[in-house]
């Protein structure tokens, strides 16, 4: 017999994450499949979104995308945007002095740019920016799950990110959406061996936020990583990737104290006066005793939920042996969140970039969706609804800081 006419046995699934690199080249998929879907349902959530903040804002007599464009950090971003730095402060109630030092500037930077070349104004610009970044954050999410995971697993984490409770955010005129497309891109990058692109990235993340440079800290500790694993003989790319990755948080961090006129710590003291500290958890101990005995409504005690999941998340996430990056990047931003000082109504605003804690539940989503497409579908309306509503209410209705 012909060995040719013997039927040739299907290869193994790896276990684990899905390694592309583990398999052979002629069945590695060119491109992610099934994006549009995945896409289409982010758009239509987050859409949805929108207009019941603005059906909100109607209802309560507000103009309708005053919540949108105008919420808190959105004003000082588009004064920066319109002015510059050094032109607004704002002295609080104890006498501290707060300065527009310390907001990052790509955010502010890209508003300008666009205000520049087209008819917007600053606010339309802003949320122009923030939903397009949504958009290409969706889709890196998507192509990164896909790498690992295959499409089903991929579809439930942009499903999952689009119904968080605090995931309005992402459609102001905030910096989330637009940190988070730079670090999912970026930990993708690293995914792919593709260390140039991945640090400059990072870089530019570093440039949109102040925690930016948990992207530049997984990048460097992955580099760190294949250097080990292949004893030194790497290639030149990743050794410019890992040291281009921290230089956006670096020079604006040594600007700042370059204008303060402390090099070192003037940024630092810039980010004391709003009350944001590194400080092992005791800003958070000092709230859990206040919530305890006086209560705080809706906002905090959510909150306080949030920041407890994503804890046993982070657990999860480690459990599941997700790729190096990917654990790296999630545990310093909850390590962050959780030892951090300042307002914790807007810790869950920090954890939105955290997408790799998705990552166990998308897994298990999927695995749900095939045996029980009914009661998955269930569940996501279930999380969508709550995600429309709370979103509603933390940016029309409540009054803690987002």
């Amino acid at each position: 017999m012909s060995t040719s006419s013997v039927p040739r046995p299907e290869p193994a699934a790896p276990s684990g994450p899905l390694r592309r690199s583990a398999l052979p080249e002629a069945v590695r998929p060119r491109r992610p499949q099934g994006a549009l879907p995945a896409l289409a349902l982010f758009a239509a959530v987050r859409l949805a979104g929108v207009v019941v903040v603005i059906v909100t804002n109607h209802l309560n007599g507000h103009p309708l995308v005053r919540s949108l464009a105008h919420s808190w950090d959105s004003r000082w971003y588009l004064h920066i945007a319109a002015h510059g730095y050094g032109h607004l402060i704002w002295i609080t109630p104890t006498g501290g002095v707060q300065a527009d030092w310390a907001f990052f500037p790509l955010y502010p930077g890209l508003i300008r740019a666009l205000t520049t070349v087209l008819p917007l104004t600053p606010g339309q610009a802003a949320l122009l920016i923030a939903w397009a970044a949504a958009g290409v954050a969706a889709y890196g999410l998507y192509v990164l799950g896909h790498h690992l995971y295959g499409r089903a697993v991929a579809t439930a984490l942009v499903g999952l990110w689009a119904v968080l409770p605090h995931s309005v955010e992402l459609t102001i005129a905030y910096t989330e959406s637009l940190f988070a497309a730079l670090a999912v891109w970026s930990l993708y990058c690293v995914l792919k061996g593709r260390w140039l692109w991945a640090g400059s990235l990072a870089a530019l993340a570093g440039l949109s936020r102040p925690t930016g440079f948990a992207v530049a800290v997984a990048v460097g500790v992955a580099a760190a990583y294949e250097v080990l694993r292949r004893r030194g003989r790497v290639p030149a790319g990743l050794w410019a990737g890992a040291l281009i990755a921290a230089l956006g948080w670096l020079g604006y961090v040594l600007w700042v104290g370059q204008q303060t006129g402390d090099l070192l710590g003037g940024y630092l003291k810039v980010q004391s006066a709003w009350a944001s500290r590194f400080d092992f958890g005791a800003g958070a101990l000092r709230f859990l005793r206040a919530l305890f005995l006086h209560g705080g409504g809706v906002v905090y005690p959510v909150a306080l939920m949030i920041v407890v999941v994503s804890v046993v998340f982070f657990g999860l996430l480690c459990l599941d042996r997700a790729p190096l990056v990917l654990v790296v990047f999630a545990g310093v931003l909850v390590l962050l969140v959780v030892g951090g000082s300042g307002s914790f109504s807007s810790k869950p605003r920090f954890l939105l970039p955290v997408f790799p804690l998705l990552i166990p539940t998308a897994r298990a989503f999927a695995r749900t969706w095939r045996v029980r497409p009914a009661q998955a579908l269930l569940v996501g309306g279930a999380l969508a609804v709550v995600s429309l509503l709370y979103g509603a209410y933390v940016t029309v209705v409540a009054y803690s800081p987002l």
